[in-house]
């Protein structure tokens, strides 16, 4: 496992990003000042967003279904755990934007190469201790 959002996994057989940029803001507005810089006011942290990018080759990696999904859960607006193979959670993500560029097609239409990219963004930690609850209700379906 690579990753999670929710219960989606990203894996070599579902969709392996090759690409991940994580950026974090913060907010410093300013009060402009006679014959001074400006005063600037730290006002707390701004947009964290995240962009998971790579190249599917659909005979050997994830394709069209993985896609469908991660679509399927943009279209819920719904608020989803990130959590990375090691263990480090992100916190809560929507999904922003999904792109899809497909190309070297077979002759049914079906793409040989499809490049994806997907962002998401931190929504508020309001929810974090969710996480824990999360996963215990999972491993009590398992056993």
């Amino acid at each position: 496992m690579m990753m999670s959002l929710g219960l989606f996994v990203f894996s070599m057989d579902t969709l392996p990003y090759q690409k991940l940029t994580h950026e974090m803001a913060w907010r410093h507005p300013s009060a402009g000042r006679v014959g001074l810089r400006p005063a600037r006011q730290f006002a707390g942290v701004d947009d964290e967003t995240i962009n998971l990018s790579g190249v599917l080759l659909p005979e050997v990696s994830g394709g069209d279904l993985s896609l469908d999904l991660i679509r399927h859960m943009g279209d819920t607006g719904e608020q989803w755990p990130l959590v990375e193979g090691t263990g480090r959670v992100y916190g809560f993500f929507v999904i922003e934007k999904l792109s899809v560029n497909k190309e070297l097609f077979f002759s049914d239409g079906k793409a040989r190469r499809i490049e994806f990219s997907l962002n998401l963004t931190r929504v508020g930690d309001d929810q974090l201790d969710k996480i824990g609850a999360i996963n215990d209700k999972i491993l009590d379906f398992i056993r």
